[in-house]
């Protein structure tokens, strides 16, 4: 992205919605942003790394390079590489796309002058695949004006950001491969450390969130060595890898699909191969749309983060057992229809029964025993109700479980259970679906048009944006006039059930969780015997 500088004349209009704010002095350089009339003021697409283009194409993060003048940051940046596919399946207009694409963009509300204000620094979804900093459905501007500074930060995806490789990780020098894209998250975090200041942002106050495989990158910063002390809170939504990394080629089911290192090499060499090249300089040479082509489905898991043993030093449910994790306060939690989206119609769940016998080994009959095959309907239920709970909700649980029982920092757990306003067609039957909650969260339910919202859409919203940035203001969700929360324990076991009327209650499907639990014991059983026999 080219930079663009301000001149005398430009500096001294003002523009038709907004006018330039005064410039902020950073070191790489001075960055001027807009302010609108409530006060509020975006800084669109600052660099936090050099572009990791060239010669630093599957390379760690670079510093910035500086700027002479002003960056006239109005323009959000394209988003990294990546394909087209998920952007028109949320019928969001195409992304522009391009390698060069480590920028961030931050909403800073109005403020009594001097005051610190407290950090949230979102980190988008797309199963490492996909995503963008500058989703209209992410925008900062209403979660911002309950006096927080929103962040919202890019990083690689795909074949770009986590691709392993036995070059790559001999080059690397003891930081192994394959996780440029959580390298870059840990950047952008740095960056945010040193710099917020200049922006008012409270560097001892910074919130990490975010959503899908971006509360999984979450999950995995929490338990990173690399983070200690670049933020003070953590929010998880429908995502957590707490699942025993995989090397098993049998079992295709349950967890996200962390790699042992040499696993992952092993999948590098293959698309080395698919690529037709035989070197790491042939591959660097290709040009980006040649990687994202052969990169396959959105759901192939081929492009994930890897088990390092410098981001990620272990297992990390041996980690939180072991309490070697950042013990920060947490606030996570899923919604009670995650598997409609991967299981959108009955006739992907006609063959339920005879996927998990094949899916999940010599634990399918636990499985089915839990999630019942049946009828066409009872198909589709249970099939989406696997999938929340092996995906997203056993790791979620399973975080606050080891968080309760080994650290000190206190957790808040919650169930999003309300159904959105689906338009009528193939989301009528949808209930609260995977990413359903994020519009509440940013206060933008208007960037969905299409959908008929109601009163109570938005007091949920309301009510939803006050825990979040309660949360991220002090490490508890709880305020004046908000129903109360109450932690989860080794001892008190409860949920936030985010509904039409937010109300404490148990953990929900327990009884299921716990049948999830014995398959994922038996599966970390069944990895660390083929990890020995390797």
């Amino acid at each position: 992205m080219s930079v663009k500088f301000l001149s005398g004349l430009v500096a001294g209009l003002a523009l038709a919605a907004s006018a330039w704010s005064a410039p902020i002095e950073t070191p790489s350089g001075r960055i001027q942003g807009q302010t609108d009339a409530g006060g509020l003021t975006v800084y669109k697409g600052i660099p936090f790394a050099a572009p990791p283009v060239g010669a630093l194409r599957w390379r760690e993060p670079q510093p910035v390079r500086p700027w002479q003048g002003v960056l006239q940051a109005d323009t959000f940046a394209p988003a990294c590489s990546q394909g087209q596919d998920n952007n028109s399946r949320t019928g969001l207009p195409p992304l522009k796309t391009s390698e060069d694409c480590l920028y961030l963009n931050i909403w800073v509300p109005a403020h009594p002058s001097g005051a610190k204000l407290p950090v949230m620094v979102w980190i988008y979804g797309g199963g490492f695949l996909y995503g963008s900093s500058a989703n209209p459905v992410t925008s900062g501007e209403k979660l911002a004006a309950h006096g927080v500074i929103v962040v919202s930060i890019a990083h690689r995806v795909g074949p770009l950001g986590f691709l392993a490789h036995p070059e790559l990780t001999a080059e690397g020098k003891g930081h192994g491969s394959g996780n440029y894209g959580m390298l870059d998250q840990i950047a952008a975090l740095r960056w945010v450390h040193d710099n917020i200041a200049a922006f008012d942002g409270d560097a001892q106050r910074v919130t990490v969130f975010g959503e899908s495989s971006g509360g999984a990158a979450v999950s995995i910063l929490a338990a990173s060595p690399l983070t200690k002390g670049l933020f003070q809170r953590v929010i998880s939504q429908s995502g957590g890898s707490f699942a025993p990394p995989r090397r098993s080629r049998e079992i295709q089911e349950g967890g996200l699909l962390i790699l042992p290192l040499d696993f992952a090499e092993e999948k590098g060499r293959a698309f080395f191969a698919t690529l037709g090249v035989k070197s790491l300089a042939e591959a660097r040479a290709l040009p980006d749309d040649r990687l994202i082509a052969a990169t396959g489905s959105v759901l192939s898991g081929q492009f994930w983060p890897v088990l390092d043993n410098y981001v990620l030093p272990g297992d990390q449910y041996l980690l939180y057992s072991a309490r070697r994790f950042n013990d920060v306060p947490v606030l996570i939690g899923t919604n009670s229809d995650e598997g409609a989206p991967f299981v959108p119609t009955a006739a992907l769940a006609a063959n339920y029964a005879a996927d998990v016998k094949a899916g999940y080994g010599e634990r399918s009959d636990a499985i089915l025993a839990a999630y019942p095959p049946g009828d066409t309907k009872q198909n589709l239920r249970s099939a989406r109700d696997l999938r929340r709970d092996s995906t997203f909700a056993w790791s979620t649980w399973t975080w606050a479980r080891l968080q309760a029982r080994q650290g000190k920092a206190p957790v808040y757990l919650y169930y999003f259970d309300h159904q959105p306003p689906w338009p009528a067609g193939p989301l009528s039957d949808w209930g609260a679906a995977h990413a359903a909650e994020i519009p509440y969260v940013f206060g933008t339910l208007e960037a969905r048009p299409q959908m008929k919202w109601t009163s109570v859409d938005r007091d949920l919203s309301e009510t939803m944006m006050r825990y979040w940035t309660n949360f991220a203001r002090s490490g508890n969700p709880n305020g004046a006039a908000l129903p109360q929360w109450a932690p989860f324990t080794a001892a008190g076991r409860v949920a936030m059930y985010l509904d039409e009327k937010a109300r404490t209650g148990s953990v929900p499907n327990l009884d299921k969780l716990q049948v999830m639990d014995g398959y994922f014991a038996w599966r970390r059983e069944m990895e660390q015997k083929i990890e020995k026999a390797h």
